[in-house]
């Protein structure tokens, strides 16, 4: 079922006056020269830069720029509506309310232009119910004490003992001349052969040398 209309007081009370309004501007315009269409251009031009204005302020209600036009279209209308209330001869009209009526058009558009590409700042203020709290860090008790630490130090690991290095293997035929030569060395002097000695003859490392005569001497 469509929803009956009823008539509404204010309403019919803002048709009124925009018919008023929209009215006067037309006579207005038509004194200073704007004849046929123009006249009639100009309240629709004077209304929707007023509407336009009106409808900024909605959303920022802090933007000068839409303040602005809003007070420089309401006096166009205001204007308009004294004007033609007997208080200018609309057959005389002066030189400099021509030069307004006719400069009208380009300051509507360029209002209207700058109120519909001019950016909308957004709101700083913070949106009720929107609270982002951030976790608390945890509290944490440092006591400080001058003692020294009770807990006795780790002892420090000895090194272990460096291994021997193994007494290198001498093969058999190699210690039976080492032997041959030491009893020689002993039948020609009557002293043993010393170590350096037997080095020199046999041509080997000291290491070597050194385990065959421990073993010459073991023997």
């Amino acid at each position: 079922m469509p929803r009956s209309i009823r008539p509404d007081a204010v309403l019919i009370q803002a048709v009124i006056a925009g018919a008023l309004s929209f009215a006067h501007l037309h006579d207005l315009a038509a004194a200073a020269g704007q004849s046929g269409w123009k006249a009639w251009a100009y309240p629709v031009s004077v209304d929707l830069l007023l509407v336009a204005a009106w409808r900024r302020l909605r959303t920022a209600r802090r933007d000068r720029s839409a303040w602005t036009w809003f007070v420089i279209a309401l006096s166009a209308s205001l204007g308009a509506n004294i004007a033609t209330a007997g208080l200018l001869d609309l057959g005389h009209v002066p030189a400099w309310l021509r030069i307004l009526v006719a400069g009208w058009p380009a300051l509507a558009f360029l209002g209207g232009t700058l109120l519909v590409h001019s950016p909308t700042t957004a709101p700083t203020d913070p949106v009720p119910g929107d609270h982002t709290e951030e976790p608390a860090a945890p509290d944490v008790e440092v006591h400080r004490t001058d003692d020294p630490d009770p807990s006795p130090a780790p002892e420090l690991a000895l090194a272990p003992d460096p291994v021997k290095p193994a007494a290198p293997v001498v093969p058999a035929a190699l210690l039976d001349h080492a032997r041959k030569l030491a009893e020689a060395h002993r039948a020609s002097t009557g002293s043993p052969m010393p170590a350096d000695a037997l080095s020199a003859r046999l041509g080997l490392p000291a290491d070597m040398t050194r385990a065959i005569t421990d073993q010459l001497q073991l023997a």
